[in-house]
């Protein structure tokens, strides 16, 4: 018997392993998915195999083992760091060179190419939360563009970084329409100027609107402090990072560590539990809150350490408040989304995949359609630049060809109220290239005041172009793409809960969360999959001592045994307590280690210790799938089959034979 990895099992068609039988070689379908193990997981395998090899050259898995699996589909993409189909490793240890018999064709393993579309090649996208930018290399040893699925090299490695993994089962097939969020989404903005932006927006709001103290213009700002999925506690001014159960795992008071018996203390010992929801606490669950809840913290120190300094009468839930409405003053006043359009380079990454995901996705026969917050205006400005690279004062001046990729734009639409039926805002169309409102019924052009003939638009060109509206209602959406299941639509955000939640829960859309932290994530787990196989070791040895512990401890109390040998065990025993406090001690602190590489502060995005983070609770719950970035979607066929890894309870760990 043998504890830690095997070698790798037959590589998996889908993001997420899914566990049906495997095909003949002969056989066209996509190749199938062997069980695999997750360090992140509070499995633990236990493998016993004659054969250690992972594949016969008829590509029939021959593993006769027993292994424990994931409890929860929300570890669904670190199974894929270890056992992912589309691995792409240099001279990692767990790569069988039987491969490729177990692939399909379409997956089968070569050189890495370049790609052309329309006979250009397609130049490397930039993302800021990628610490170690991949590119494909060239015959010539120059840097190319990522491949698309629709490229001859589609199909093949895709790696983890870039993969989209899957909590519900999705059939491609069955959506007619994709809809996109623009901010966050298809427009990710550098944290380190975007952010830095807002924040030194609001401080002067706070400053010169709010009547907060002038040394505020002389703070800074750290972009990387703050993560998603916190929880602020604006009566008590902390801040709090939760598991799926919502334990306060992590607790800070402004930027001072709560101790555990604080936490306890605070959190743990009332009678009823609370529910750390509006409007005693606020959720950070988008990348735009960020800068406001460092701010929080900071306004929080200054209020321990300076009272005097902050409005008279001014609590840490007043605090908050100013903040709030300092961030919205910015958004109103037009500040921000000036400065945005003045140079979108310098906020905005460049993703030069997002024009051919678009192209792949129309040419399948399917409907896009883009739902925005932002108005016309903003919204014209930032696609050009996505779609173009053009800017209001370049050379290449902004116009409306990128309207091109979507059959319907809706900008204003002030979301989540968006995605409620009985919404009766009303819709109006607008017009590119004024930006001036016309009066709709429901989509249906109608007489303006002034005109006396009515504006008619012939239904030939109502099945070519673009329309662009502003306000309305998912009814609205619906009708003008004729919509007739709400199963039908696949919505890609990232906002918890403005996009995914309410478009689920109310409406049965499916569902694709973009989470950029995720990049970075995957890589490290997959950096540190050695050292959380160590953290699993100490822990069952930890549980093993206390057991032995607890089982001499009551043999002391209740058994009747003689002097020597009473005087035996409980030297034993002394012995064992010392072991499993020495035991203890590595595990918390090689964990906190392991923790502080994802972040210093709040460690794993979707961890708390081993239980998954509630942010991580709610990518599960409301998610379909989720990705690092929206134009991973180009690297999938667009009639994938997604299938998540199968759901297991903790009495099937260990007993299920593969």
């Amino acid at each position: 018997m043998s504890r830690g990895f095997p070698p790798i099992p037959n590589p998996c068609c889908c993001c997420c392993c899914s566990f049906v039988p495997a095909p003949s070689p002969s056989s066209s379908s996509a190749p199938f998915c062997c069980p695999t193990n997750s360090l992140a997981s509070d499995s633990l395998l236990i493998l016993s195999s004659p054969n250690r090899h992972p594949a016969s050259a008829s590509g029939t898995c021959l593993f006769n083992s027993t292994m424990r699996f994931p409890r929860n589909p929300a570890v669904a993409f670190c199974l894929s760091i270890f056992f992912s189909p589309n691995l792409s490793r240099p001279a990692s240890p767990f790569l069988s060179s039987s491969r490729s018999a177990c692939t399909s064709r379409r997956y089968s393993l070569g050189k890495k190419k370049s790609f052309h579309s329309s006979g250009a090649i397609l130049p490397h996208a930039s993302y800021t939360m990628d610490e170690v930018h991949r590119t494909v290399e060239g015959n010539d040893g120059t840097s190319k563009g990522p491949h698309i699925w629709a490229s001859p090299e589609g199909g093949s490695d895709i790696e983890i970084a870039k993969q989209i993994f899957c909590n519900r089962s999705l059939n491609m097939r069955n959506i007619v329409a994709v809809g996109f969020d623009m901010d966050y989404t298809l427009a990710q903005y550098k944290p380190e100027t975007f952010e830095s932006l807002a924040y030194e927006g609001t401080i002067r709001k706070l400053v010169y609107d709010l009547g907060y103290p002038p040394e505020l213009l002389h703070w800074t700002f750290d972009w990387t402090y703050m993560v998603r999925g916190l929880v602020l506690d604006k009566k008590r001014g902390n801040i709090l990072k939760m598991d799926r159960h919502k334990y306060v795992k992590v607790a800070y008071h402004g930027f001072r560590e709560m101790s555990k018996e604080e936490k306890v203390g605070t959190y743990g010992s009332t009678l009823i539990r609370d529910s750390f929801d509006e409007p005693d606490y606020a959720l950070i669950d988008t990348l735009f809150s960020l800068a406001e809840a460092y701010l929080f913290a900071q306004l929080v120190d200054l209020k321990d350490k300076n009272p005097g300094k902050v409005p008279q009468g001014a609590d840490y839930a007043r605090m908050y408040k100013d903040v709030r409405a300092a961030v919205d003053l910015c958004h109103r006043d037009g500040t921000l989304k000036q400065m945005v359009a003045e140079d979108p380079k310098r906020y905005i990454n460049e993703d030069t995949s997002i024009v051919p995901m678009l192209k792949m996705l129309r040419d399948s026969g399917r409907a896009t359609f883009l739902v925005t917050n932002s108005l016309w205006d903003y919204t014209n400005i930032v696609m050009n630049f996505l779609c173009g690279g053009r800017t209001m004062h370049g050379s290449d001046p902004c116009n409306f060809e990128w309207l091109k990729y979507f059959d319907v734009v809706v900008t204003g639409s002030a979301k989540p109220g968006f995605f409620h039926e009985d919404n009766r805002a009303g819709l109006f169309e607008v017009e590119p290239e004024s930006g001036m409102l016309l009066n709709t019924d429901n989509g249906t052009p109608m007489p303006q005041v002034g005109n006396t003939v009515p504006r008619i638009v012939l239904k030939k060109e109502l099945s070519k172009p673009c329309r662009v509206f502003q306000g309305g209602s998912v009814g609205h959406l619906h009708k003008l793409l004729s919509i007739e299941s709400s199963s039908q639509v696949l919505y890609v955000g990232d906002h918890i809960y403005g996009d995914i939640l309410r478009s689920k829960k109310v409406l049965g859309w499916r569902t694709m969360l973009v989470v950029p932290e995720l990049e970075r994530e995957v890589e490290l787990l997959w950096q540190l999959r050695d050292t959380r196989r160590q953290l699993r070791l100490l822990r069952n040895e930890r549980d093993h001592i206390e057991d032995e512990v607890h089982h001499l401890k009551w043999s002391l109390k209740f058994e009747n045994l003689n002097a020597d040998r009473k005087k035996k065990l409980c030297g034993t025993l002394d012995q064992l307590e010392v072991e499993r406090d020495k035991v203890r001690i590595t595990h918390q602190q090689a964990q906190r280690e392991c923790h502080q590489k994802f972040h210093k502060v709040w460690g794993q995005l979707m961890k708390t210790g081993y239980q998954n983070s509630r942010f991580a609770h709610q990518v599960e719950r409301f998610a379909c799938l989720y990705t690092s970035q929206v134009s991973n979607i180009s690297l999938y066929s667009p009639d994938k089959y997604y299938r998540p890894s199968e759901d297991f309870m903790p009495h099937e760990f260990g007993i299920l034979p593969l």
